[in-house]
């Protein structure tokens, strides 16, 4: 049988629309050259998620080729064109002037390639490459950087960062996403530089943070640490060094290690692949989930060390940590919920059926077991609980964990109970007794209710 092709990624897709876009410039009498991550990815044998294009035509020349184009940054010489599959940006040489604020140039000058190449910020991400040819055009030392795994600013370090203070972020950010370590000069001015960052906006600094906790775990951490910048974008995960934690529960070491290790050990549900929410909601609550430890610490007298109300400090804690990073409520209240249950998981176990079955019907219950074995396996390496937890899930595979309530409000307003907080409380009591095996049909459910919940109100029948 003659070989079926297969059809082409999404990323074959994306760089399809990228060449045409580059021969229509080209057809105009314009240079235009791919540029950035998909050269480097290219090169590293990855998948680029980006497509952009450095091109001769100015932006009103790229909005006259391409009407549809959006003008996100014309006065930067940067256009977004959008594609069927994914938007492609495409951007003018230029040379960048004077940078007064740590991030935008008070103004371009028109360039050509060469001369683009030296305002970017690091080696492997100023390579070019002929759309044509697959000619690779280098001119700040890029190819021997890949070649030695090395993150290097482009030219005077200082100076790459001093023009834009959230390159001193992303520096970390790519050496834990390439896999790469930091160029000694490099790394010692993110060292000098690391003050900068407080000037960057939240909100770019939550999208940098975001990613050097997917790439880079709990490395990602230690690298901030090392770097002197932990301490001005997390202070109170900084906090954690030095709080030591009881022996016979986390041989590992203090708070902090304890927290690299859940954040390396971390593992996305299978059935939640591809989850980019999710996964970041989960990284967040391994990262903050001990975050009360160091307020919350006490010594007995006897030496036995303590944390009592962790979780639930925590929760509030965390909070105001992601509110100032400028993370939306959904996410707040996931990664609280998680925080706040991981210290229950503990007393699965030993819970009455009516809690352990709404312990275990909690949305996102995955997300808080792979918490659960993250913590377990960063510490003394238990994972009883788990595996109780597991098992009553199995347990449940052929029925609801919750099943569908035998009364409702409408049901006790009917009988003449009146609205208000106490329709809450009775039907939670109604769900526990059916939880529980004592209620199993409306009728007995009504005639329980009425002689544990009498009222003189209630209608007759």
């Amino acid at each position: 049988m003659p070989a079926v092709n297969a059809p082409p990624t999404h990323a074959e897709l994306r760089r399809a629309e990228a060449l045409d876009i580059a021969r229509r410039l080209r057809a105009a009498g314009h240079e235009a050259l791919l540029c950035g991550g998909a050269v480097r990815d290219r090169l590293m044998g990855r998948t680029p998620s980006d497509f952009d294009i450095a091109t001769s035509a100015t932006p009103e020349e790229g909005a006259a080729l391409f009407p549809e184009a959006v003008k996100v940054g014309a006065q930067f010489g940067v256009l977004v064109l959008p594609r069927e599959h994914g938007d492609v940006e495409l951007a003018s040489f230029r040379a960048d002037g004077l940078y007064v604020d740590g991030r935008h140039p008070t103004g371009v000058v028109y360039s050509d390639p060469p001369t683009d190449a030296q305002r970017r910020d690091f080696t492997v991400n100023g390579l070019f490459e002929d759309p044509e040819t697959g000619e690779i055009r280098d001119y700040v030392g890029g190819l021997p950087d890949l070649r030695r795994r090395l993150v290097r600013a482009i030219g005077d370090a200082a100076a790459r960062f001093r023009e834009d203070h959230l390159r001193v972020l992303r520096a970390v950010r790519f050496a834990l996403q390439l896999g790469f370590a930091l160029e000694p000069a490099t790394a010692a001015a993110v060292r000098d530089a690391a003050q900068l960052v407080r000037t960057v906006s939240a909100e770019r600094i939550r999208d940098e943070l975001v990613k050097i906790l997917k790439h880079g775990r709990g490395r990602g951490l230690r690298l901030l640490h090392d770097h002197g910048l932990l301490q001005v974008v997390l202070p109170a995960i900084d906090a954690m060094r030095g709080v030591t934690q009881p022996p016979g529960f986390h041989p590992e070491g203090d708070v902090f290690v304890h927290t690299c290790l859940v954040l390396d050990q971390v593992r996305l549900p299978a059935e939640r692949a591809g989850d980019a929410e999710a996964e970041q909601d989960l990284l967040l609550a391994a990262l903050l989930h001990d975050v009360a430890k160091p307020p919350t610490r006490t010594v007995d007298p006897d030496g036995r060390i303590r944390f009592n109300g962790h979780d639930k400090q925590g929760v509030g804690q965390a909070a105001e940590i992601l509110q100032v990073l400028r993370f939306p409520r959904r996410t707040i209240e996931r990664v609280g919920a998680l925080i706040e249950a991981h210290i229950q998981i503990a007393s699965t176990p030993r819970m009455r059926p009516n809690r352990l079955r709404r312990f275990l019907a909690q949305e996102d219950i995955d997300l808080h077991l792979a918490l659960h074995a993250a913590d377990c396996a960063a510490s003394h390496g238990g994972l009883e609980i788990l595996e109780f937890c597991r098992a009553q899930l199995a347990a449940y595979a052929e029925e609801p964990i919750l099943p569908p309530p035998l009364l409702g409000g409408r049901d006790l307003l009917a009988l003449g109970y009146q609205p208000g907080p106490r329709i809450g409380a009775i039907l939670r009591w109604v769900q526990d007794e059916q939880l529980e095996g004592r209620l199993h049909d409306r009728d007995a459910a009504v005639r329980r209710v009425r002689e544990e919940y009498p009222h003189a109100d209630a209608s007759d029948e």
